[in-house]
């Protein structure tokens, strides 16, 4: 896999031969940060409309087979543009793998932000304004929060350790490095969602929750949705840093 400046890249390719020059300013800065905001835009507006146009209907498995398969085919195609994060905790694990650089860091996160409230929007435009109010623009939510709280909390960080686990082991890792990171994160984002979408809503993702809530201006326990993935992703890149990882990841016991 290449790791290059930027942010490692969850699909892992042949060799290629080095460039005739090196890569300039806009491809090593604003080309990526590009790729994270189209990447998480078009993410956060199927996921959005799937659940906004099939309100009453849907149940989980739609809801969950588009958010896994948005996930896989947006990460192999912006993989060799900006690595394929999509999903702040995503960027922070990678970072303290050592897989990206610190000053890219912020720029990333912001784009996913900002290309969350742009999916958003993008939904809203799209879906009638019955379904969009009903369904909240698709901005999470927890409808029974007496007693729902702390599982609904657990929920997000137990399944954002999971995927992010994923992504650091199949992307990062040398030793565990796979080809089929974009069909192992698509098929953990389906599972989780799957299993865990009567509890917390499954959002694993600050941006996919800030964009809906942005537009639609619906934030009741919106918090839930970044401290539970954030301390998800921090947990995965602990486990990885401290026990999962190859000696070279490892930072005790090599």
């Amino acid at each position: 896999m290449e790791t290059g400046e930027v942010g490692a890249s969850l699909v892992i390719s042949e060799p290629k031969p080095s460039p005739l020059r090196p890569p300039n300013m806009f491809e090593r800065l604003f080309q990526p940060c590009l790729g994270e905001l189209v990447g998480t835009t078009f993410f956060v507006f199927v996921g959005c409309v799937s659940v906004i146009e099939n309100v009453e209907s849907a149940g989980r498995l739609q809801p969950a087979l588009v958010h896994g398969l948005a996930v896989a085919v947006m990460v192999a195609c912006m993989a060799e543009i900006s690595g394929s994060h999509f999903n702040p905790p995503f960027t922070i694990g990678i970072y303290l793998c050592g897989g990206m650089e610190m000053h890219m860091v912020a720029p990333y996160i912001v784009s996913q932000l900002v290309g969350g409230v742009l999916g958003a929007a993008m939904a809203k435009a799209m879906t009638s304004s019955e379904n969009f109010a009903k369904a909240h623009g698709a901005a999470f939510a927890l409808l029974q929060p007496d007693g729902k709280i702390g599982r609904a909390v657990f929920g997000e960080v137990a399944m954002t350790c999971l995927v992010t686990m994923v992504v650091l082991l199949g992307a990062v890792n040398a030793k565990t490095r796979s080809p089929l990171v974009p069909f192992m994160v698509g098929c953990t984002v389906v599972i989780n969602v799957l299993a865990g979408g009567d509890v917390s809503g499954t959002c694993l993702n600050p941006a996919r929750a800030f964009g809906p809530a942005i537009v639609s201006n619906y934030w009741v326990y919106h918090w839930v949705y970044w401290v539970g993935p954030i301390t998800g992703g921090l947990i995965a890149a602990a486990l990885v840093r401290l026990l999962l990882g190859d000696r070279k990841m490892r930072l005790i016991l090599k």
